[in-house]
């Protein structure tokens, strides 16, 4: 992309500027962690992002090494607008000269959380008009949209009536690292898998499983932490690789800064039932270069056995909405079974969805962390399995949570505390079909006669009711009108108030 007149806040060497990263809920404050080790300054949590300052540098440095973030972007507009109109004038006041030239591609993507503006869109259209008519008033042509691989990528989001425009630095979600060559029907997301990871605390001090991989990602991910590989190696591009300011001297030796690789000296294990995913995990494992740390097999979790060395287990089971299991209850029951008996002395994650699946894991969980899994509101808890009683342990000394445990425990009152299920799961799922048949049987005779008839009947006898209950309401006000009787007891409390009578 050429052009002559290109300006953002990071055309100027070594000056800082804005920066915005975003993330999954509920992984703010990991992603804060990982940018304070960058070096970032001035660092603000919000709500799945944080924003935070640095320069070019650390504008490729994001992108590359950030394991919690999905996109960077790069503030070049704040502003308030109560109407699409309000919109398209801030939009016009910026000179787009300075970002595009009649033969750039650019797209607009928006996040909307407004009362006023509900449509995300339509917001997006109205960006888009006013970048073009102003682009035709000064140049006479127009730029041309392209929605995938554009050119330049913006991002506008608006809360309520604060919207902020961004040049998206990222392109294509930087969740999408690059190994993953094949996946399983819902497959994990990749920032949410290494964000489960380092919200663990593990960090490669002992050897990692993982009794349900799926397409292999929480082993993958995990290495990568392990060996302190940057996510980014596989990646192909960024939107930022496309801009007239593009730095390729710089860029080359972040990717080839290899100061924060280390050798790993446990291994990562890889387990699941169904051959496909064992296969498709296989073929990942190899694409990201992780043979070495990272084995895959097929086997039950029922046939776990006790591990000879110390690990830890992170999984995520089916949850019974993409995923299921013919006895999903029985699953969790399994689980909880497996950990009590065959992982003694050690501690174990679980990610889910449902109470009463995580009811039937039998086990108290000594922390429970709420995490958004895309728009299912999910618990990652945490299992420690002692030999000996509770009492004894701590009695000895032990400790169930750490500091940092029990600052994330905190941040659970951000979430609702008990959740309503679609679908309450029986222990024989053939209920659950017998429910589904009531409730058809009852939409159909809801559309009969019969039913509404009735209903208004009901209606009817309600609202008499409810004007014999307005009258009774009258004649008190009345009464209660009447000057008091200064010989009743109550009066020294005020004419509101009455002595309950013996």
């Amino acid at each position: 992309m050429q052009n002559p007149k290109w300006n953002t806040p990071a055309s100027k060497a070594g000056e800082e500027f804005e920066m915005i990263a975003k993330t999954f809920q509920g992984l703010e404050t990991v992603l804060a962690t990982e940018l304070i080790d960058l070096g970032a300054n001035n660092i603000q949590l919000g709500r799945r992002m944080v924003s935070f300052t640095g320069n070019k540098e650390l504008l490729y440095r994001a992108n590359f090494q950030l394991r919690t973030a999905i996109k960077i972007l790069m503030p070049i507009k704040h502003f308030r607008a109560t109407s699409a109109d309000e919109v398209y004038t801030a939009v016009q006041e910026i000179d787009w000269t300075n970002y595009l030239t009649s033969e750039t591609t650019f797209a607009v993507d928006s996040v909307v959380f407004s009362t006023e503006f509900r449509h995300s869109k339509f917001v997006a259209y109205k960006v888009k008009d006013a970048i073009v008519d102003q682009m035709r008033e000064r140049t006479g042509e127009r730029p041309n949209i392209r929605i995938t691989n554009p050119d330049l990528q913006l991002h506008i989001h608006i809360a309520e009536y604060d919207c902020t425009l961004s040049l998206d630095t990222s392109g294509e979600s930087l969740h999408r690292r690059g190994y993953r060559q094949e996946t399983v029907e819902a497959p994990l997301n990749e920032v949410l898998a290494a964000g489960i990871i380092m919200l663990t605390g593990w960090k490669g001090e002992c050897d990692l499983i993982d009794p349900m991989c799926g397409s292999g990602t929480i082993p993958i991910e995990a290495a990568l932490i392990a060996r302190g590989i940057a996510p980014g190696v596989y990646r192909k591009e960024y939107a930022f690789e496309k801009w007239p300011d593009f730095d390729q001297e710089l860029f080359d030796s972040i990717y080839e800064d290899e100061s924060r690789e280390h050798d790993f000296e446990h291994h990562i294990y890889g387990y699941d039932i169904n051959h496909n995913a064992v296969a498709i995990a296989t073929t990942n494992v190899k694409a990201a270069g992780l043979s070495k740390e990272i084995s895959i097999q097929q086997q039950d979790f029922a046939d776990f056995k006790q591990p000879a060395e110390k690990a830890i287990i992170i999984t995520n089971p089916p949850y019974g909405e993409r995923i299921s299991a013919p006895d999903l209850l029985g699953l969790y029951k399994m689980i909880g079974s497996k950990f009590k008996h065959d992982f003694t002395g050690n501690d174990a994650w679980v990610l889910s969805y449902r109470e009463e699946c995580f009811d039937q894991i039998g086990l108290k969980p000594s922390l429970r962390t709420p995490l958004y899994n895309g728009s299912l509101e999910c618990e990652l808890r945490k299992y420690q399995m002692f030999s000996g009683k509770f009492n004894d342990m701590r009695a000895e000394g032990g400790d169930i949570k750490t500091a940092q445990e029990r600052r994330m425990m905190a941040d659970r009152k951000r979430f609702k505390q008990r959740r309503d299920f679609k679908e309450r799961l029986e222990d024989d799922p053939r209920d659950r079909f017998t429910r589904k048949k009531d409730r058809e049987d009852f939409r159909r005779d809801s559309k009969k006669g019969d039913f509404r008839k009735d209903f208004k009947g009901e209606r009817k006898e309600f609202k008499s009711d409810k004007k014999d209950f307005r009258g009774d309401r009258k004649d008190f006000r009345k009464d209660f009108r009447k000057p008091f009787d200064k010989n009743k007891p109550g009066k020294k409390y005020g004419k509101n108030h009455y002595d309950d009578e013996d």
